[in-house]
């Protein structure tokens, strides 16, 4: 546990435009410093340098930041199949641990994150900011106090219609085998000759990346557990495929279909989630809505909105096919048990609760160097970035082998039946 006057020295490991903004967010809270970055390609390392100083440690190794003792948090934010072995080694040289989502390239790998956390004891936290964010906490609030009713279904969503949204990176013209580290990218990933847009684009390709899955449907999921408190689905069915940007090998259009089983806390529940890059819109849409038996809470960018419309009993008009006696009989019952005037109205109410003032990321950043100073347990673990990470995932899964997915979320596994 570190003192409140401590300097936290932390190292970038992936400095790519995710991982940059990180650092940025990171180095902004007081008593935080970056003296490191690791990256595979020459050109991100010397910005690094223009960003931080001449006196910045660069390598493309990233066990060399493990190896530093001066280094006492590192901010994980390579292409997904790196993810678990970098985390589990720095985990494993005494480093605190922020890890950009999804947390795991293969569900395998999560519970070996988990081990590698508990035999630590160190702070590690999975980079998905929708757990810290304002939007969502003040959601759980609502939900928890039963201001919609009943949930029984959920419908989130992130439409994009850029390139860039669409993962369409740009190549640097000095991308070569000499500026670059392609054996040191590759790593565990199958072997293949250089390729500067599965280097710079990687997110487009299965070997390194886990598509919109991996990079959305985890945002999503993270939003939905923390708002409901559920601890995953046991059956996901999806459908997608590659309608528009050609140069990729994982769908930039997917639906799918996830069951929440009944629980103490929650009822049984259904949700949809909806990813497309080519939506046609002028700007990027994305939303959760829950909706209950008495309304529908609607989350975004920059707040809740609560939609009520309790419905009031009414008499069953049906009853008009029979027999008078019979209808005379059916309405005295329902009159008796219906006596208050409330519950025959119909009354139906909207409220906003705007949070757009507060960055997600940057509160998610806040609460992980809160947790290695004053031995808070992280917000996100691994075991919630497993049991967002692996229904995400398993709807890739679903896509790739067309067939519905068991997922035990107990036991943060693949089931069988």
């Amino acid at each position: 546990m570190r003192s409140v006057n401590d300097t936290i020295q932390i190292a970038l490991i992936g400095c790519g435009g995710m991982g940059q903004g990180d650092a940025r967010l990171a180095t902004s809270i007081p008593g935080v410093k970056l003296i490191a970055a690791c990256d595979c390609y020459t050109g991100r390392l010397q910005h690094m340098k223009e960003l931080y100083g001449p006196e910045t440690l660069i390598t493309h190794d990233y066990r060399e930041i493990a190896r530093r003792r001066d280094i006492d948090a590192v901010i994980i934010a390579t292409p997904d199949h790196w993810h678990a072995p970098i985390s589990i080694d720095c985990l494993n040289a005494d480093k605190h641990v922020y890890c950009e989502k999804p947390m795991v390239h293969a569900i395998e790998e999560g519970h070996d994150i988990i081990s590698a956390q508990a035999k630590a004891g160190n702070v590690f936290q999975v980079g998905s900011q929708y757990r810290s964010s304002a939007t969502y906490l003040k959601a759980r609030d609502l939900y928890q106090q039963n201001v919609i009713g009943k949930l029984n279904s959920v419908e989130a969503w992130l439409d994009r219609n850029t390139a860039i949204g669409a993962w369409e990176y740009s190549i640097p013209t000095d991308a070569s085998t000499t500026t670059c580290d392609w054996p040191g990218f590759l790593g565990n990933a199958p072997k293949r000759e250089w390729d500067p847009a599965r280097f710079f684009r990687w997110r487009n390709y299965r070997d390194y990346g886990t598509g919109v899955a991996g990079d959305l449907f985890v945002h999503l999921l993270t939003g939905l557990h923390t708002v409901t408190g559920s601890i995953g689905p046991t059956r996901i069915y999806a459908t997608g495929g590659i309608r528009y940007w050609k140069d990729r090998d994982v769908p930039d259009v997917m639906l799918a279909v996830l069951d929440y089983p009944e629980t103490n806390e929650h009822p049984a529940f259904n949700v949809l989630l909806r990813v497309n890059f080519k939506s046609g819109l002028p700007q990027e849409s994305f939303g959760v809505k829950f909706i209950g038996s008495e309304g529908v809470m609607s989350t975004g960018y920059n707040g809740v909105t609560v939609d009520r419309s309790p419905q009031p009993d009414q008499f069953d008009g049906s009853t008009g096919s029979f027999a008078n006696e019979i209808q005379k009989q059916l309405r005295a019952e329902w009159d008796a048990k219906h006596t208050t005037a409330d519950s025959r109205t119909f009354q139906q109410t909207s409220e906003s609760f705007d949070t757009g003032g507060m960055d997600a990321q940057f509160e998610h950043h806040k609460n992980f160097y809160a947790s290695i100073r004053d031995g808070r347990p992280s917000v996100e673990d691994a075991t919630f970035g497993l049991r967002a990470a692996g229904p995400a995932l398993l709807t890739n899964e679903s896509v790739f082998q067309r067939k519905i997915m068991n997922w035990d979320p107990e036991h943060m596994a693949i089931a069988t039946s």
